[in-house]
């Protein structure tokens, strides 16, 4: 019937307007051997879109992808004489196209022809190789992410505690000034009184100038503690031990105008806690309760223990069961029901501008969180504020320091040599007359480069006492580590103005050395001299 399509005409219009590509091959022999090449006598529009090879009718293979020629031949020439259909997926590497391919034989193998259908999947390709990198990467970058918000994070800490040392600075100067006065004065007075002949006064003004001294040098050990940046270690402590220091710190924090109280509950259970980043929160809640006392006022320190039942706990966002609890309360102007919720947001705040970071409370909040504890806050308008930290009880003893046993000091034996180093000439004559006493032969040195020279002398030398910081282009930790390769057996102490040890940030202290604070006791000096050389 001429009005139905004919079967080569429906043919005709399926190979032309199909979207898989198509063609039918022939293979000949070719100089490579039998059946080695194979000519295009057959293609479809959708070839050229799906191969990215144009006009491929009357092309021969080796002429097309000479390079690649071999491994389709290998494939098609297996279905043509086998006569089984194969499936498979290969990127053409002429074009970059990955397909996805079927082909059969055409015929009996007396014919030589191989249709082939396939189809371009290089953006399937393309997309699961970009999966599979993710997957291969995703584990490193969650490290990285993670790591680069620690380091934000700790960034922040660090800002805020810094924030808070600078609130810090006017208490310390005033009562610096003050243990200044006292030891100075206590020289003074030493003077005359010698100059008088009346000896009998001198102990009272020794005794004077030497209790100024040890509360200056805690003074800046505390606050050299508190800025420094470290890696924080929670252990198990009963807060209540650190209140009576810290309550000086709050009390020359906050000035003399708002009295400062601490309410220390009997029997307080331990908490896993690090003290030093404890202490910084608790800082920043008296700063701010401070801050909202500009007429004067109280700040109350308190602990306590509290059992949280599932309802309370749920109340308060927390598991049920032991907490310690430290509270600080305020007489201030309390904050507005409106804004309660939002003052644990980073960066929010009440204060003029240039006056806070609001940093302060966020970084108290993060801290009870990383304490696997929480932080609520309590306020009146009026009446004042108070915020309260819980931590869970640690089922434990708290981690207690053993007390330093005093030991006499040990005279030293025939010939013992000690080469001292620092830039200080006082404390250089203190080292030098302390040892001396105890008959120990004590050579000098002002810098690093003069020292080294001793070094590298033949004379004896059984322990090297050195500042950490010297001028001359050598700092103490250099210094030991030429005198260890010119005397490997040589002890070794630095002596360091530092509350934390600076030698350990810059490399190990090793075997036979030993590190000394400034200010330090004349009694120390003596234990750690004879800890090192008495050592085997």
């Amino acid at each position: 019937m001429d009005s139905l399509i004919g079967d080569a005409e429906r043919y005709r219009i399926l190979f032309e307007t199909m979207e898989d590509g198509f063609c039918i091959i022939e293979f000949f022999d070719g100089p490579h051997g039998p059946l080695s090449d194979y000519i295009h006598v057959e293609a479809n529009p959708a070839y050229e879109r799906n191969a990215g090879i144009p006009n491929v009718v009357g092309q021969k293979l080796r002429e097309m992808v000479p390079d690649e020629a071999d491994g389709w031949v290998e494939l098609y020439g297996g279905v043509l004489r086998t006569g089984k259909p194969i499936r498979f997926q290969r990127e053409l590497e002429k074009t970059g196209h990955y397909l996805d391919v079927s082909s059969f034989r055409v015929g009996p193998f007396e014919n030589r022809q191989v249709a082939v259908l396939f189809k371009d999947i290089s953006a399937q390709v393309k997309a699961q190789k970009a999966l599979h990198d993710l997957n291969e990467t995703l584990e490193l970058r969650i490290e990285q992410a993670l790591a680069e918000r620690e380091e934000a994070e700790s960034a922040l800490r660090q800002a805020q505690k810094m924030e808070a040392v600078g609130q810090l600075t006017g208490g310390l100067a005033h009562d610096f000034n003050n243990l200044l006065a006292g030891i100075s004065g206590a020289f003074e007075m030493i003077g005359v009184r010698l100059a008088q002949g009346r000896t009998g006064d001198i102990d009272k003004y020794l005794t004077a100038g030497q209790g100024a001294t040890r509360r200056a040098a805690a003074l800046t050990h505390r606050l050299l503690a508190f800025s420094r940046r470290q890696t924080l270690t929670p252990k198990p402590t009963v807060i209540n031990r650190l209140l009576g220091d810290f309550s000086e710190l709050v009390r020359r924090t906050v000035g003399p105008q708002i009295e400062v109280q601490t309410i220390a509950a009997s029997g307080l259970w331990p908490a896993l806690v690090d003290a030093n980043q404890l202490e910084n929160a608790l800082l920043n809640l008296c700063i701010n309760a401070r801050d909202a006392m500009p007429v004067g006022g109280k700040i109350t320190i308190e602990t306590g223990n509290r059992w949280l039942d599932d309802r309370t706990a749920r109340d308060h966002g927390l598991t049920p069961g032991q907490y310690v609890t430290v509270c600080t309360s305020d007489t201030g102007t309390g904050i507005d029901k409106a804004i309660l919720d939002r003052v644990f947001d980073p960066f929010f705040t009440t204060k003029p501008i240039g006056q806070g970071t609001g940093l302060g409370l966020s970084m108290v909040y993060g801290f009870a969180r990383q304490s696997n504890g929480h932080v609520r806050i309590y306020s009146e308008p009026g009446d004042g504020t108070m915020v309260c930290i819980y931590l869970p009880r640690h089922r434990g003893e708290e981690d207690v320091d053993a007390p330093d046993i005093a030991e006499p000091a040990v005279e030293a034996e025939a010939g013992e040599t000690v080469l001292v180093i620092d830039d200080e000439p006082s404390v250089r004559m203190l080292i030098v007359d302390a040892l001396g006493d105890l008959g120990y032969h004590c050579l000098e040195a002002a810098d690093g480069p003069s020292g080294l020279r001793i070094l590298e002398s033949r004379g004896r030398i059984d322990l090297l006492i050195t500042d950490v910081g010297l001028p001359g282009g050598l700092n103490g930790r250099q210094v030991a580590d030429a005198a260890r390769m010119l005397r490997p057996d040589l002890r070794i102490l630095f002596v360091t103005g530092y509350a934390e040890n600076a030698v350990l940030n810059h490399g190990h202290i090793e075997h036979g050395m030993e590190v000394l604070t400034k200010p330090f006791a004349v009694d120390e000096l003596h234990r750690r001299v004879a800890t090192l050389l008495q050592a085997e």
